[in-house]
């Protein structure tokens, strides 16, 4: 604690030590850490307030559902305000908790309305917020302290040291990204401090939540601001256009395995299908309530998923680790739509389904007459009837009170229970005890709808830092040993960028990069638990040998490369897209960060400029990273690492594929060339303290014939290269 105090490192860093302190003294049991029960929550999908229902009638523990412009389904019905209120009352008069998506990115101007927006839903009850953008997460924690905060899967979180600077952050559960296995994910469980959510069923995307930029570079619809045009449902071939889908991936299923996620210690169980149709949503939440309950799945329950929706068949690839060209798979028309379409409505349109134990006091005395309801919360209600009559032929008794009272039908209560005191020789009307219970039963939904006030503050304002003026730096990041050509090792550069694998397998080159100036390691996008102790390795390696900076675009690289006594570099996975993210940035002490390729020139000129400010100027975007080795598939031998490939798709444009880093996952790349050579005096309006240029996939020549560009601007060749997303932006 005193190492990191005397360093200046702000709280954020504070807290992520001690939770690595505790897990490097053998953790605590992790009921002890969580302070709860652990329960498995089955959470369904809400894109309309009939699938919403849909979802109550069949069983979820609790739904997730959007509003307003800041949710990743833009495409489905989503809800007003309005129908926001009606849809929590509806759920916790039922014991449903409601959890808002705001998981999108979020840009300054509309920070206030998506502060409106958090303020509402916490004044009307809302159990949690699914989160993106880090300036979203901040601005919850400011406005509504007291709902939880859930780390969506588009942040990316697929390690354990990202779980714990989620920690750290305040973030109360996290959501994995769904390529894990089933080992990743007991190791996550076993050592976290926080909740664990877990995708169970639907559609998978091909490549990592929150990475994939492929839907805004080729149509303008971001999927990180939720309007994804689903690219990846396409065809495409590898060397020509073929009608083949090498990115369509098959929907996950994982209900075999509840048991076993439970025993892990997962929390939540999420059930992809905002998109879907209500139908859908009772099917699928009907059958893992079943399977929960039971802890069996039978054959009829996995009918009922395959008649619901599947892309020929279903796939547990990921979680298996069993990663090959088996789980790919495309939408399959059901021929018996009718029979399955009709018995899924009827689970929510026929009526209520009892999902409240209530149990009741009933009274009938010579001094009047009540009815109690108590629920599973101990809230309790009572309503007074009149005084009872002498009885002339029948009297009362007890069992006929507690049958009268016990009708419950057509509410979402459940009568467990009734406990009855009745005087003998009286009577009173069936009228009389129906309007009671009626009232008693009212009263609790009433009092079920509501919840404890909210603390509620007032956002801080983000503070402004200005950026440097005139010409930014310049920053070059390669791919390959042979695009360090010597013109540029001799040009001066603010910093050079190069993956940390060519600098371990050098030494010499290394010792050369280091001796010339300010060099950083490059980190893949994607680092898996397993992956990690060989990271910190080779990050101890790089220090020894005067390495001093690293360039990390995923949360869970930060504090590796902190403890290992290096300067963190911010690039474009971090999705920074405001002002209050690169505000985050700065309490997390990075030296730098990569603003999102996704924004407008106007927007980065007007953000706070909290950390050194990069963008990137020049290269091949990323559009994907994947788990899957697109080479691999294609050829099934893996020779990702000596040769790229490319997919093509039906108008002919080429995507090439590179690795990540390394590993075997491949990161698909933009066909066309982002380049800003030639409008370099627009770039230095902007207060950026660099600007990056970002060889991917070309050769010494070409690397040369770049910086010749950069150094004696041409104007821009528009076959060859594009402003990218800059001047249009996205939706």
């Amino acid at each position: 604690r005193d190492y990191y105090a005397s360093r200046g490192l702000g709280d954020v860093y504070k807290r992520q030590i001690l939770f690595n302190t505790i897990l490097l003294c053998g953790g605590l049991p992790r009921n002890r850490i969580l302070e709860r029960e652990l329960m498995l929550e089955l959470l369904a999908p809400a894109g309309s307030m009939e699938a919403l229902r849909a979802a109550v009638q069949n069983g979820a523990d609790a739904v997730y559902l959007g509003c307003g412009a800041f949710n990743a389904r833009q495409s489905a019905k989503n809800f007003t305000p309005q129908t926001l209120v009606d849809a929590i009352k509806y759920c916790h008069v039922r014991g449903v908790q409601v959890h808002l998506t705001l998981n999108t990115l979020v840009s300054d101007r509309e920070m206030t309305e998506a502060a409106e927006l958090i303020r509402y839903a916490a004044q009307n009850n809302i159990d949690a917020f699914i989160v993106q953008d880090l300036g979203v997460v901040q601005l919850c924690r400011q406005i509504a302290p007291g709902v939880p905060i859930h780390g969506s899967t588009q942040m990316t979180v697929h390690s354990l040291p990202g779980v714990l600077l989620c920690a750290a952050m305040g973030i109360k559960r996290v959501v994995l990204s769904r390529e894990l296995s089933r080992e990743e994910i007991r190791y996550i469980c076993a050592n976290s401090p926080i909740e664990i959510e877990v995708f169970v069923h639907g559609a998978l995307c091909m490549c990592y939540s929150g990475q994939c930029y492929m839907s805004a570079m080729i149509g303008g619809r971001s999927g990180n601001r939720g309007r994804c045009a689903q690219p990846c449902r396409q065809s495409y071939g590898y060397t020509h256009w073929q009608e083949k889908y090498p990115l369509s991936l098959k929907d996950n299923c994982l209900i075999p395995y509840l048991r076993e996620l439970q025993e892990m210690g997962v929390v939540s169980l999420k059930l992809e299908g905002r998109m879907k149709r209500a139908e859908y949503v009772a099917t699928v939440t009907a059958v893992y309530r079943k399977a929960l309950d039971e802890m069996t799945v039978t054959k009829p329950m996995m009918d009922a998923l395959y008649a619901a929706f599947n892309r020929q068949g279903f796939t547990d690839g990921y979680y298996t680790s069993r990663v090959d060209t088996k789980m790919f798979g495309v939408r399959q028309e059901n021929d018996d739509d009718g029979k399955w379409l009709q018995a899924a409505r009827q689970s929510y349109e026929a009526g209520e389904t009892p999902l409240v134990d209530i149990r009741f006091q009933a009274m009938v005395t010579v001094d009047g007459s009540c009815v109690i309801a108590t629920d599973p919360e101990g809230r309790t209600c009572r309503s007074d009837g009149p005084v009872p009559e002498r009885a002339q032929n029948i009297s009362l008794t007890g069992a006929m009170l507690a049958q009268r009272v016990s009708k419950t039908g057509g509410t979402p209560y459940r009568c467990v229970e009734v406990r009855t005191r009745v005087d003998p020789g009286l009577i009173i009307s069936a009228s009389a005890i129906n309007a009671m219970r009626r009232d008693v039963l009212n009263q609790l939904t009433a009092i079920r709808a509501r919840r404890e006030e909210q603390t509620l503050r007032k956002p801080k304002p983000v503070p402004e830092y200005k950026g440097p003026s005139g010409l930014p730096g310049l920053t070059i990041q390669v791919t390959s040993r042979e695009q360090l050509t010597p013109m540029l090792l001799d040009l001066e550069t603010t910093l050079l960028y190069v993956p940390i694998h060519i600098l371990l397998a050098d030494g010499e080159l290394c010792a050369r990069l280091v001796q010339r100036g300010r060099v950083a390691a490059v980190l893949p996008r994607i680092v898996h638990d397993g992956e990690l102790p060989r990271i910190k390795k080779s990050l101890e390696v790089l220090r020894a040998a005067g390495v001093r900076d690293a360039l990390v675009g995923n949360l869970g690289l930060i504090a590796p490369v902190r403890e290992a006594g290096m300067r963190v570099h911010g690039d474009f996975g971090l999705n920074i897209f405001n002002s209050a993210s690169m505000n985050v940035m700065r309490s997390l002490e990075m030296a730098s960060a990569t603003v999102s390729f996704e924004m407008t020139l106007p927007q980065i000129r007007d953000m706070s400029k909290a950390v050194n400010a990069e963008l990137i100027a020049y290269g091949r975007l990323p559009l994907m990273v994947t788990e899957h080795c697109l080479i691999h598939n294609k050829t099934n031998e893996c020779t990702c690492h000596l040769k790229a490939t490319r997919l093509i798709d039906k108008t002919g444009a080429e995507f090439p594929v590179i690795r990540d880093g390394d590993s075997c996952r491949s990161v698909l790349l933009n066909g066309k060339k982002l380049s800003w050579l030639d409008r370099q005096d627009d770039l230095a309006k902007l207060g950026l303290w660099a600007t990056r240029l970002y060889f991917t996939t070309e050769n010494s020549k070409e690397v040369d014939r770049v910086l010749n560009d950069y150094m004696n601007p041409e104007p821009l060749d528009p076959g060859a290269c594009t402003r990218g997303l800059y001047l249009r932006g996205v939706e």
